[in-house]
């Protein structure tokens, strides 16, 4: 069931309406008992053998975090999770490489791929590794914790919500109100907008390129390439927002995911801009356990590049993710013998920006493939200044446009808050006067006129 679906339009109306009943006549105990069958039911519209294996990770962190102090019981915890991700996502990965390094094709299994399978592992971990480290206390209570590792809005595809940070809140008496319901479904309209009218449109150009980048004239290629650095934030980002208007409609609150990371100086700024909530969690579970920057210069660059690469893996079984997080690992490395200062100087800063986005959007080319053959040939088409077809997309033009114009009116609308940490491409508007909600229902009306009709999965399903 994807966000951009009538499905889960239905979905999400049965499940307001309904936590409101239940939060007028029942108890807080009835709505995390609802809500839990709710995420459930939304997974299981995938497949429903997902939500066995959802249930048995559940399970596993609940018990090996209860009896945390007992031997070999914590490593369980933490061994599980990792089993479950890397049996169904990298088996049959690395059962090929091998098969391609000894010259026998040794076969793949016929695994179906979990949807969101990479997010509730790494909150499982999260959860097992924070009570280990007595940074929260264990919850005894299995029906809250199972809600916060299914809870709908981000089960498959983020943002990766830490225990200590959404736990506290079911304890909590959070409740639907109109302010909350203005302030989520604003998150859900622009959300919607950045997928199904900017994304999905600007998808059809892209495949048609990356599918025979040889045909394709070397401005058009280089459009594409940008095209997509556009797409994966829109859809990504998008989807983010979704999940945040969700959560927040029913009363609950995630962190912010996005923090406009094509304004960044370096790739160290883009990567606290860029799906924050992977980045932070590779920092906090990962770089620092391996040592981060307390043994040294040598060693934090090691530490850098290992997370880097496994964060590249992390996002699909393939070689050319592993390259794309090691291309970024080895720019985080040389961000560190640099030490960037900050800059008042206006044209420097535009410098660093275009300079930093140019290696970003570089690397995408490498995200998207879909092998290293393609990936040359897009790479070799533009600096050979390839000649071939010629195709001057809209939807990239205006998806540019959008860029600009929201990007100004968030920077303006931090400055006003004095907020350097403000998400996303608009500010939200108040629904209470006339022209804000002339802006909403006008957002609402573009949504229903220029949404794509075609079929188009968030990009980060995959993962």
């Amino acid at each position: 069931m994807s966000f951009a679906s009538i499905d889960f339009i239905i979905f999400f109306i049965v499940v307001i309406v309904g936590t409101l009943i239940i939060q007028k006549f029942f108890s807080k105990r009835v709505k995390e008992v609802f809500l839990l069958i709710a995420s459930y039911f939304f997974y299981g519209y995938w497949d429903w053998r997902f939500c066995f294996l959802l249930m048995f990770v559940t399970i596993s962190s609940y018990f090996t975090a209860k009896y945390k102090d007992k031997k070999g019981i914590y490593v369980l915890g933490i061994v599980i999770p990792l089993v479950v991700l890397g049996f169904f996502k990298y088996f049959n990965f690395f059962l090929t490489s091998f098969s391609n390094i000894v010259g026998h094709n040794l076969g793949v299994l016929n695994i179906i791929l979990p949807v969101g399978i990479s997010f509730y592992t790494f909150q499982a971990l999260s959860y097992v590794i924070d009570v280990k480290r007595n940074k929260i206390p264990v919850e005894n209570d299995f029906i809250r914790l199972a809600l916060y590792l299914s809870f709908f809005p981000q089960l498959v595809a983020g943002p990766i919500v830490k225990a200590k940070d959404f736990l506290p809140q079911l304890k909590e008496e959070r409740k639907i109100t109109a302010d909350n319901f203005k302030y989520g479904i604003q998150l859900i309209i622009f959300g919607l907008f950045k997928k199904i009218v900017l994304a999905d449109h600007m998808s059809v150009f892209i495949d048609e390129v990356f599918f025979a980048p040889s045909a394709f004239h070397w401005t058009t290629l280089l459009l594409c390439i940008v095209s997509y650095s556009f797409q994966i934030y829109f859809d990504f980002s998008g989807y983010s927002d979704i999940a945040i208007g969700c959560a927040k409609c029913l009363g609950y609150d995630f962190n912010c995911n996005f923090n406009l990371p094509y304004l960044s100086q370096n790739v160290t700024e883009f990567w606290r801009r860029w799906h924050i909530s992977l980045s932070t969690w590779l920092k906090e579970y990962l770089y620092i356990p391996l040592g981060g920057n307390r043994k040294g210069k040598i060693r934090q660059y090691i530490n850098l590049f290992i997370t880097m690469l496994l964060g590249g893996l992390w996002h699909g079984a393939n070689w050319t993710f592993v390259f794309w997080g090691g291309l970024n690992g080895l720019a985080l490395c040389f961000d560190k013998m640099l030490k960037h200062k900050k800059s008042k100087n206006i044209i420097k800063i535009c410098f660093n920006i275009f300079i930093t986005y140019c290696f970003i959007t570089f690397t995408w080319i490498f995200f998207r493939a879909e092998n290293f053959m393609i990936a040359w040939k897009v790479i070799k088409g533009i600096f050979t200044l390839q000649n071939g077809i010629i195709h001057n997309f809209f939807w990239s033009y205006l998806s540019l446009l959008v860029m600009i114009i929201a990007t100004v009116c968030a920077i303006i609308k931090s400055r006003k808050l004095k907020n350097d940490s403000i998400n996303g491409y608009y500010p939200v508007v108040n629904l209470n006067n006339i022209l804000g909600l002339t802006i909403f229902l006008v957002m609402c009306g573009l949504l229903l006129i220029l949404a794509f009709t075609g079929e188009s999965p968030f990009v980060y399903f995959q993962f």
